[in-house]
């Protein structure tokens, strides 16, 4: 039976007009308990203004009572007919990256279709029956509901919680927007205090852990070091599967696990030179901890500070593949360990968490700003990878990158202006080679910069994004673990059709 929009969507539509102001905007919100608002002009659809929107608004620090809705909204959305298939909503909102539909009927507005709308839908079909065309890698399919954060692809925006996570990055330390993403608000003064005291001894490395890592050190890279070493952590500490596991219980072990995991790459890193490791330093930040652990160096002061933004900025990301991939593991009721295992496992992909070391090797064999041209013409003739440009959400520039290379910049020196170099010719030749596509930088390609100038070695920089990382997984799975159902999608079989009589031997 055919479902139509017309047969999904509220009606009538929440509305306002071009001049409502943001604050008035959000009151209508919040009378009809919706999360959009449909901004009209004449009775025409004008824009959508969602409360994704009413959040970057707040954090670029308009006011509220003053600044309209038309300078937030999205302007002349896309919109349905109540006589359109539901396929065609769920294709057009992953398409446009929308969460809300504007449905008009012969020039009038007669309501508002969402993707919550669409997933009801879904729910209620055929088990192994799909709701729509399975798109590629599943882009754009609503796999769960979060609290933690969102990226808004098309606006070049991202948040934890209600805050932006590049005002986080100028304004907070990593231990505050690790507090936010664990209990849901920012510290005070005194509970940032308390919180920083809490973890500086879980820095320090279980026995079991310390005896063995050498050998897993002398085995592989600091990162598969990791992946061995947390899954060992997890039995010696005695972790129970999340299921049968209490909030408050799974939350200290979290707190241990993303206090060691940036001890155990580094006393890896040291032990793969032939080094003994520092030992962590409970009077330094989480950020100028890992960075004195790593170099075995006093860490100045602007160095901890610029390796603390890069892994806020890297904490969380949406349902990136590491993080999809925690959550699924935590959904079978599996201990806090096998979640961040299976994460590392995908972290470690080098189309995930490999590409800060790949992008410094391209300049590397760019050499200089007169060779980048000619060499960047070849790798796309050739169909090879831009190693730093170009993202699967953003459509725009990466914010990321924009504060790395701000943080660049600061810094300064010969491979910031080299890279700044590159990078200006990259886009150009991009946007001559690939008209439509939209491939600005993204966040690996100054990270490589960044951590360069910071004294990481290129072993290390995915390493180091893991080190933050691991936080935005653990609060992953505290989430996963407080409102648990177990993910299992569907497949659709596209094989020879069966039953296949089976042939005798």
């Amino acid at each position: 039976m055919r479902t139509l929009v017309g047969d999904l969507m509220s009606s009538p539509a929440v509305t306002c007009g071009t001049g409502t102001t943001l604050e008035e905007a959000a009151r209508i919100m919040r009378g009809a308990g919706t999360g959009s608002v449909i901004v009209v002009d004449e009775a025409k659809v004008a824009g959508i203004l969602t409360e994704r929107d009413l959040l970057r608004a707040t954090a670029a620090g308009v006011a509220p009572a003053r600044d309209r809705v038309e300078g937030w909204m999205t302007a002349q959305p896309h919109v349905l007919g109540p006589e359109e298939e539901a396929e065609a909503a769920w294709s057009s909102l992953a398409r446009h990256g929308y969460r809300h539909l504007p449905v008009v009927d012969k020039g009038e507005l007669v309501g508002v279709v969402s993707w919550r709308d669409l997933t009801g839908v879904a729910r209620l079909r055929p088990p192994g029956e799909p709701a729509t065309e399975i798109p590629p890698g599943l882009e754009g399919v609503v796999a769960a509901e979060t609290a933690l954060g969102d990226v808004r692809g098309e606006e070049g925006f991202f948040h934890y919680r209600q805050y932006s996570a590049v005002e986080l990055a100028e304004r907070r330390s990593l231990e505050d927007v690790w507090f936010l993403l664990f209990e849901g608000r920012l510290p005070t003064a005194a509970e940032a205090r308390r919180f920083a005291e809490e973890l500086a001894p879980l820095r320090v490395l279980p026995p079991g852990v310390g005896q063995v890592l050498g050998e897993l050190a002398g085995a592989g890279t600091p990162l598969e070091a990791l992946r061995t070493a947390v899954s060992l952590l997890g039995a010696e500490l005695g972790w129970r599967p999340t299921l049968d596991t209490a909030p408050v219980e799974l939350r200290a072990q979290a707190l241990r696990l993303c206090a060691v995991v940036p001890t155990i790459l580094a006393a890896a890193h040291a032990l793969g030179e032939g080094r003994t490791p520092p030992a962590p330093r409970a009077d330094l930040s989480a950020a100028a901890n890992y960075l004195w652990m790593v170099t075995g160096a006093e860490p100045e002061p602007a160095r901890a500070r610029a390796v603390e933004q890069y892994q806020i900025l890297t904490i969380d990301h949406g349902f990136n593949a590491s993080t999809f991939t925690a959550r699924v593991i935590t959904s079978t009721g599996a201990d806090l360990a096998a979640a961040v295992c299976g994460a590392i496992g995908a972290l470690s992909g080098p189309l995930h968490g490999g590409a800060p070391s790949r992008a410094l090797a391209m300049l590397d064999d760019i050499a200089t700003p007169e060779r980048a041209e000619a060499w960047l013409v070849a790798a796309v003739e050739r169909g090879d990878r831009v190693m730093g440009f170009g993202h699967r959400v953003y459509k725009t520039d990466d914010p990321r990158s924009l504060f790395l290379r701000a943080v660049a910049r600061g810094m300064g020196g010969p491979l910031v202006e080299f890279a700044t170099e590159v990078e200006r010719t990259a886009v150009e030749v991009l946007a001559a080679m690939k008209p439509g596509r939209r491939l600005f930088t993204n966040v690996e390609f100054y990270a490589g910069v960044v951590m360069h100038e910071c004294g990481i070695p290129r072993d290390m920089f995915t390493p180091t994004f893991t080190a933050g990382r691991c936080i935005g997984w653990a609060a992953h799975v505290l989430e996963q673990a407080s409102h648990n159902r177990l993910i299992r999608p569907s497949a659709r079989y596209t094989g020879p059709p069966p039953p296949v009589p089976v042939p005798e031997t």
